[in-house]
């Protein structure tokens, strides 16, 4: 397929990376991007790039890449609560102040032969190319454009946040969360330069509205920093900042919102990046997302005969990667949204519940990469010494944990079938989009003076996930002993789901999973044998 225009419209990491990958492929078209602001115009602070990006970069274009990490600042992460802090060896994770990358994929894009011209704003309707590719961002103005052909949708989310930076760098990048007299306010962190570090800072309504916020951000001008939550926040994060300011670039707090559409592109429009889609910061970065998008692109432009070829198998190879990890952010969101109902939990316990908060990482996986903070976070779990910890078959340790809460004791986290028919027993169906929001309010209510809460619903692994949500939610709103039942399939998220106090007991309905499960030997025989039991030797053992 031969290419003669290129048109991206939108300068930023997303846009130039799509413009010089197309341009290498396409040497003889002519690639233009456009970009409304100046060359040196930029808001936010750092952009962090994680090993599999880097990776995928890698390959994609091996030279920038090298450009793009020489001038990059590594480091580890770290959660700290208080005094006590869990630290993980992460490995290749990166982080780059915005105009450094920009500047480095401007000059690549200007090396590879694409033309960029700044300062006036344009739309489809102003361009003569055979592709255009909008990468405008999240209020894409194409987007709105196209949107009878394209069926955008916007979602918000409850809680606030705002974007800042100080001037120094952090020794990690760190999760802390810190009380004031309003409420709990939670700071995302990274260093991004040797002197400079991004502070993410997010906060739910009712604390935004005690502190003020509501008042100060109506006072605040679009080009303009909320000083007044800056100074809040500056003395609220004292000791994470080491004494340092807070630096706002238009800083003012907002709701994350949640882009998706029906169909990518129409005619010789194609959308790009945050334009097309986003998910939360908290589980990856748009920058990220966009330029991954580009290399899709690129590919499906390549191998592709016609235009509407190449268009259909970007979105088809994409959509299901960018699907994924909206649904995995989406559930990140309401993790951190509910964060300040976990703050007790031991940091090191508070950690692998953070890394399993989604489903994407797995205990075992957790543990091999962590086994230090896995192992003090899974002691604190079963009240037991660190070192009797196992280095090894984590997920059956876990469940053959007994469990001593109330009036009950149990040989293992593995739920007994006779306890679903016991009198104060309560089985709720779920089937709620989310543990927080009013179809799950209804369930809380409903099992207000439940002894146990059973609970059941679909096998597939999206069902499952939120009813481990909603079980946390449960047993600390009601007080009740609350049991997960799943099938065999999301073994390793009901596991995960113990650790996290997402659930007191799970319940396999694979027989053969279950055996699995609590392992071989004398805590498999002492489950049988409480099954096995009469009336008056019940499984639930009353203290």
């Amino acid at each position: 397929m031969k290419l003669s225009r290129i048109a991206v419209l939108g300068g930023g990491p997303g846009g130039l990376y799509a413009a010089r990958l197309l341009k290498r492929s396409h040497p003889d078209a002519e690639v233009t991007v456009y970009e409304q602001g100046s060359p040196d115009t930029t808001f936010g602070f750092g952009v962090g790039l994680a090993s599999r990006t880097q990776r995928n970069l890698r390959q994609a274009d091996p030279d920038s890449l090298d450009a793009i990490v020489a001038v990059s600042h590594p480091h580890e992460m770290s959660m700290r609560v208080g005094d006590h802090v869990a630290r993980l060896s992460h490995g290749e994770l990166l982080a780059i102040a915005r105009t450094t990358l920009l500047e480095v994929l401007q000059d690549h894009a200007t090396a590879a032969g694409v033309r960029l011209e700044f300062g006036a704003r344009r739309s489809v309707a102003d361009l003569d190319a055979d592709l255009i590719v909008a990468a405008d961002g999240v209020n894409s103005a194409t987007r709105t454009d196209l949107a009878d052909d394209l069926g955008p949708a916007i979602s918000t989310g409850e809680g606030l946040y705002l974007w800042c930076g100080t001037d120094f760098a952090l020794p990690s990048a760190i999760f802390t969360p810190v009380t004031t007299e309003h409420g709990t306010f939670v700071a995302h962190a990274y260093p991004y330069a040797s002197d400079r570090s991004t502070f993410l800072i997010e906060t739910d309504e009712t604390t935004w509205r005690r502190a003020g916020f509501d008042v100060s951000t109506e006072a605040t001008g679009v080009a303009d920093s909320d000083e007044t939550a800056l100074a809040y926040l500056q003395e609220a994060f004292a000791d994470a900042l080491d004494g340092h300011r807070l630096i706002g670039n238009r800083t003012r707090w907002l709701r994350f919102r949640t882009v998706t559409c029906n169909r990518w592109h129409t005619g010789n429009v194609v959308l790009l990046g945050d334009a097309a889609h986003t998910a939360h910061y908290s589980i990856g970065s748009g920058t990220k997302l966009a330029m991954e998008d580009a290399i899709e692109l690129d590919r499906a432009v390549r191998h592709a005969t016609t235009l509407d070829e190449a268009l259909s198998a970007y979105e088809s190879a994409r959509r299901p990667n960018v699907e994924y990890l909206q649904s995995i952010a989406t559930r990140s969101e309401q993790w951190w949204e509910s964060f300040p109902r976990r703050a007790d939990m031991p940091v090191d316990q508070l950690m692998i519940a953070y890394m399993t908060r989604a489903g994407k990482v797995g205990i075992d996986r957790f543990a091999a990469s962590a086994p230090e903070v896995a192992r003090r976070g899974l002691a604190a779990y079963a009240d037991v010494d660190p070192a009797s910890v196992p280095d090894a078959a984590t997920a059956q340790w876990i469940v053959a944990q007994p469990l001593v809460r109330g009036p009950w004791s149990f040989p293992s986290r593995g739920a007994p079938v006779q306890l679903r028919s016991e009198p104060g027993t309560l089985r709720l169906d779920v089937d709620v989009d989310s543990a927080w929001g009013p179809g799950a309010g209804r369930l809380v209510a409903e099992a207000a003076h439940a002894t146990v809460v059973w609970l059941t619903g679909r096998g597939d692994r999206d069902a499952v996930l939120t009813r481990l949500d909603v079980g946390e939610r449960l047993r600390r709103e009601t007080g009740a002993l609350v049991v997960v039942e799943a099938p065999g399939s999301s073994y390793d998220d009901l596991v995960a789901g113990l650790v996290s106090l997402r659930a007191d007991l799970v319940f396999v309905t694979d027989a053969a999973v279950a055996d699995e499960a609590v392992g071989d030997g004398a805590a498999v025989d002492e489950l049988r044998e409480v099954e096995r039991n009469t009336e008056a030797e019940r499984t639930i053992l009353r203290l």
